[in-house]
């Protein structure tokens, strides 16, 4: 796995070298900054503004700067949902230490009729993606049930490790909301660069409150999915980043961090 790993970063690394061309022009692409291994073991301090990452896509999530909070980007507006869970404007001078972004061009769309949680609406998912060997961009919108979020508080260095963090993370729940989910499904073999699975974060309609998604329950709702072949990544500059280490296999972590402490949903 290793060795797997090892090459499709060094595949990456040199798409991230001779591509820069192409970049601009191929717009199916998923950008990311830094690596979720990165994040993990934390690396919370990027080298990238989002007044730059705003050029590589419309949509997507992130963190900031000292793990400041979640990061929400869709139709071209960038929000941070701190601790306190209120949503506010990215302004273009802060910086990113993990983010992923695509510009959403839908390929395809329909309606989730079934009521759904969390575990069901991935599996509804799977079974309408046509393979998962590729990249996918989330968007799912409508008046929601149930939808539980999370974010964190900002760091101080020397940074904790991202799962000692989330054990202080605040939790909001949100009943009959209407707003967006919007997120990621990432092939398996992107295992230590990013999460592998869906990764989704939410934002209500008014663009006042959201976060990272732990819970949901829902029914009636509009999906549109973006097929995404290309991947590129840009790894920080920082002392930081290149003193880390990523050899390490961290998905029990990655778990821990990702899901729902509450096992009830």
């Amino acid at each position: 796995m290793r060795i797997v790993r090892c090459l499709l970063l060094a595949m990456i690394l040199t798409f991230s070298i001779y591509g820069c061309a192409n970049l601009q022009a191929n717009r199916d692409i998923l950008f990311q900054a830094s690596t979720i291994d990165a994040l993990l073991v934390g690396v919370y301090d990027g080298d990238m503004t989002f007044k730059q990452l705003k050029r590589h896509g419309d949509f997507g999530l992130g963190t900031f700067n000292g793990l400041d909070g979640e990061m929400i980007a869709l139709d071209g507006k960038f929000y941070q949902v701190k601790v306190d869970g209120i949503a506010s404007p990215v302004q273009a001078s802060m910086k990113t230490p993990f983010s992923v972004v695509t510009f959403f061009e839908p390929d395809e769309s329909f309606t989730v009729d079934a009521r759904l949680n969390y575990e069901q609406l991935k599996t509804y998912l799977d079974e309408r993606i046509p393979t998962e060997n590729i990249f996918y961009a989330f968007k799912i919108e409508g008046v929601f049930e149930y939808i539980k979020t999370r974010s964190v508080p900002g760091q101080e260095k020397p940074y904790p490790l991202l799962v000692d963090v989330v054990k202080h993370q605040s939790v909001f729940e949100f009943h009959d909301v209407k707003g967006t989910i919007v997120g990621f499904r990432t092939p398996g073999f992107v295992q230590g660069i990013n999460v592998p699975g869906y990764h989704l974060h939410f934002i209500t309609e008014d663009r006042k409150a959201g976060g990272h998604m732990l819970a949901c329950q829902m029914q009636h709702v509009g999906v549109e999915l973006d097929f995404t072949s290309g991947l590129y990544v840009v790894l920080p500059k920082s002392a930081a980043f290149a003193a880390a280490d990523l050899t390490e296999e961290r998905h029990s972590e990655l778990e821990a961090v990702e899901k729902d402490r509450d096992t009830h949903q």
